[in-house]
């Protein structure tokens, strides 16, 4: 139990760091993310929609939910400047806005590829951990993204081994088809939060290099995508802003992308 609450004082020690971020990150660029209209298509029926997980951050005796907890970072602006570049890049017919959905209904089912921000902070119950990893064996897809560190990285495997206590997290090899199926990735990069602007590196806390990691089913499909270290959420919110820089901003497009298209065709 002195473990457990240990590690419960350390999760909400980071989201008030990662609340002073998101202060920061709104002086910086002057930008209210909950303020951007709807899209006068957003009702349109398309063959892809934009899933954003929405889970609980710690539980310290009950869920913990919030309508603008760690699963929000960056939404929904990040979802929607996404998609428009799905639509610019691909042939997938993409809904303009993103649906929210969560481990508590069988609603994500409906849904081949889903996103989570932020996984350093999530703490999935047994039922959920059950229910996501029932919707990556029927073939689900789910991308990480936005976790740094150490520290971070040992509370998303917390809820990750509860999903899957007997598939291991792998690295990703280069000459994976996920990788390939539309842009070759062969020379990846981390890819930088806009804290970078704030601390003069392109990492946090002590997660120095990037990482592409996976979790795989019985057949050699990647059903997990890991991005540690990294800020792809970012990349994508802020691809419209001078300060960011573009070849950041063009791989996370191009690593979105693919992941996507491998979701939906394998």
């Amino acid at each position: 139990m002195r473990v457990r609450n240990v590690i419960v004082a350390l999760v909400a020690i980071l989201t008030l760091m990662s609340a002073g971020y998101a202060f920061q990150r709104r002086s910086f660029f002057e930008e209210d993310e909950a303020n951007i209209p709807l899209p006068p298509d957003a009702s349109e029926k398309t063959e892809y929609t934009f899933a954003r997980l929405r889970y609980p951050s710690f539980r310290g005796g009950a869920q913990y939910w919030s309508s603008r907890g760690n699963w929000t970072v960056d939404y929904p602006k990040a979802d929607r400047q996404f998609v428009q570049g799905v639509r610019r890049l691909s042939r997938i017919h993409t809904k303009s806005v993103e649906q929210v959905v969560d481990l508590q209904t069988d609603d994500l089912f409906n849904y081949p590829w889903i996103y989570v921000v932020e996984p350093g902070h999530w703490d999935l119950p047994d039922d959920q951990a059950a229910k996501l990893r029932e919707y990556l064996l029927r073939g689900g897809f789910l991308m990480t993204d936005d976790f740094h560190g150490t520290f971070e990285w040992d509370i998303f495997t917390a809820s990750m081994s509860r999903v899957f206590p007997d598939r291991p997290i792998v690295d990703i090899d280069n000459k994976d088809a996920v990788f390939h199926v539309l842009y070759d990735l062969d020379e990846r990069f981390q890819v930088p939060g806009i804290i970078m602007f704030y601390t003069g590196r392109t990492y946090e806390y002590d997660g120095v290099e990037g990482k592409w990691r996976g979790i795989y089913d019985d057949k050699g499909r990647l059903m997990v995508a890991v991005c540690h270290n990294m800020d792809l959420g970012d990349a994508w919110e802020w691809a419209d802003h001078p300060q960011y820089p573009e070849k950041y901003a063009s791989l996370a497009y191009r690593v979105g992308i693919n992941y996507i298209i491998y979701a939906m065709t394998h």
